[in-house]
C-alpha cells in the first residue's frame, strides 16, 4: 500500500518494507511468544495489502471554515489532515470526500461535528456516524436526510444523549465460508470484524478445526453471530452466550437471515451461564432451554483484549475440545499457560486484521490431554 501519510499519520505504524516485510516480521515474533508452548506450524491468513478496512473512525478538525479527516499524528503530538486513505475499502473511500466536501457546502451542517465513523458492506451498503458537540435539531435532521438521498447511505448522528437514524443504523454484510454466502446485519457503533477478508478466513479456519467433532457447541462472547452462524453447519445445536442485548438481537437477526433454526442465543455473562449450568443460580433469561440435553464437549471463545479470567480457564477446561479465538497475544499467552496443564495444542493461526500495525489476531485450538 502506498500513502502520503505514511510516517506521519498514526494510524498505520510499520510500513518500511512493506506488507511482505510487516507480516514476516510479525509472524517471527508470535513464533518467539509462543515458543514455550507450541513449536508446530502456524496457519497465516493474510490480509489484502490495502482496502482492507470496512470499519473505520476519523476526527472531523476544523481549520477555519473548513472542516477535514484527521488522525491522531504516530508521535502523537497533534493531528495529521488527511488527503487519503488507502487502508479503507472502495466503497468508503469512494464516499468520504464527496460526503466532506457536501458536507463543507451544507450550511451549519458542520457545526461542531467532531467524528465520522464508516461502517460498509460488501456490496456497498453504508451507514456513516455523525458525532456532535450540540442537540441535533429538525434543521440538522432535513439536511442529513438530503446528503442519505444524495449517497445512498444511511446516517446516524448522535450527540450527548441523542441519537437520530437517517435510514438504518446498520449494514448488511455477505461473507463467503466454505461454500456458502453468509449474511449479517451490522450495527454502527457496536463491535464487528474490521477486515472482512481476513473475517472469512477467520472462520474457515475455524470450521476446519471443528471437522469430525460432532455433538453441540457452547460459545462465549458470542457477539452478533459472526462465528455463530457458520458453526450452526457443523454441530447438531450451539448454545451461544453474549452481555450485550443489542448484540443478541442482531445475532437472532441473523439466525433468521440465514435460515440457520439449531442456536440457542442467551443474554448473559461467562460467569452467569457457569452459574446456571451449575445450578447455582436459575436465570429467567435460560427458560424453554433444556440445558441437560446438551452435550458440550465443544467449546468456542472469542474474549476481549483481556483474555480470560482463572475461572473461565477453569470452566473452559472442562471440555474435551476448546478453540480460542484471541485479539492479544499476549492475553492468550497467559491463557494458554493455564490451559495447558490439562489440554494440548494441536493447531495455530494468525490473522493480519491490522496491516501495517504491530497487532496480530490468533487462533488456537486444544484438545483434553490423556491422563
Amino acid at each position: 500500500m502506498e500513502c502520503r501519510h505514511f510516517g506521519r499519520c498514526g494510524s498505520c505504524r510499520w510500513y518500511e518494507e512493506g506488507y511482505e516485510g510487516q507480516l514476516t516480521k510479525k509472524a517471527e515474533e508470535i513464533k518467539a511468544l509462543f515458543a514455550p508452548l507450541y513449536t508446530g506450524a502456524f496457519d497465516i491468513a493474510r490480509s489484502a495489502p490495502e482496502g482492507y478496512r470496512a470499519r473505520a473512525e476519523f476526527k472531523v478538525w476544523h481549520v477555519g471554515d473548513t472542516m477535514h479527516f484527521a488522525m491522531n499524528s504516530i508521535d502523537r503530538e497533534g493531528v495529521v489532515l488527511l488527503e487519503e486513505c488507502p487502508m479503507v475499502t472502495a466503497p468508503i473511500q469512494a464516499l468520504m470526500w464527496p460526503l466532506l466536501d457536501a458536507l463543507n457546502a451544507a450550511p451549519g451542517m458542520g457545526r461542531k461535528l467532531f467524528g465520522m465513523d464508516f461502517l460498509a458492506g460488501r456490496d456497498g451498503d453504508i451507514a456513516v456516524s455523525m458525532l456532535y458537540h450540540r442537540k441535533l435539531d429538525d434543521t440538522w435532521k432535513a439536511q442529513a436526510a438530503e446528503l442519505a438521498t444524495k449517497f445512498g447511505i444511511s446516517i446516524i448522528g448522535r450527540s450527548r444523549k441523542q441519537k437520530e437514524v437517517i435510514g438504518r443504523d446498520h449494514v448488511i454484510e455477505s461473507v463467503d465460508v466454505a461454500e456458502r454466502t453468509y449474511r449479517f446485519k451490522q450495527i454502527e457503533n457496536s463491535f464487528t470484524q474490521p477486515n472482512p477478508g481476513v473475517n472469512a478466513q477467520m472462520i474457515g479456519w475455524a470450521l476446519q478445526q471443528f471437522e469430525g467433532l460432532g455433538g453441540d457447541l457452547l460459545e462465549l462472547y458470542c457477539g452478533a453471530g459472526n462465528f455463530t452462524i457458520p458453526f450452526a453447519s457443523r454441530f447438531d445445536r450451539v448454545l451461544a452466550t453474549e452481555i450485550s442485548k443489542s448484540s443478541i438481537h442482531a445475532a437472532k437477526t441473523n439466525m433468521e437471515l440465514n435460515d440457520v433454526h439449531n442456536i440457542d442465543f442467551v443474554r448473559m455473562s461467562a460467569e452467569e451461564f457457569v452459574q446456571a449450568l451449575d445450578g447455582v443460580r436459575e436465570f429467567n433469561r435460560m427458560k424453554g432451554i433444556d440445558l441437560p440435553s446438551y452435550r458440550l464437549d465443544t467449546i468456542f471463545v472469542d474474549p476481549p483484549r483481556a483474555g480470560m479470567d482463572e475461572a473461565s480457564c477453569d470452566f473452559a477446561a472442562r471440555h474435551e475440545h476448546i478453540l480460542y479465538i484471541s485479539c492479544n497475544p499476549e492475553t492468550l499467552k497467559r491463557d494458554l499457560e493455564y490451559l495447558t496443564r490439562t489440554h494440548r495444542i494441536e493447531a495455530m493461526a494468525m490473522f493480519d486484521q491490522f496491516p501495517y500495525t504491530h497487532h496480530m489476531e490468533m487462533g488456537v485450538k486444544l484438545k483434553k490431554a490423556a491422563q
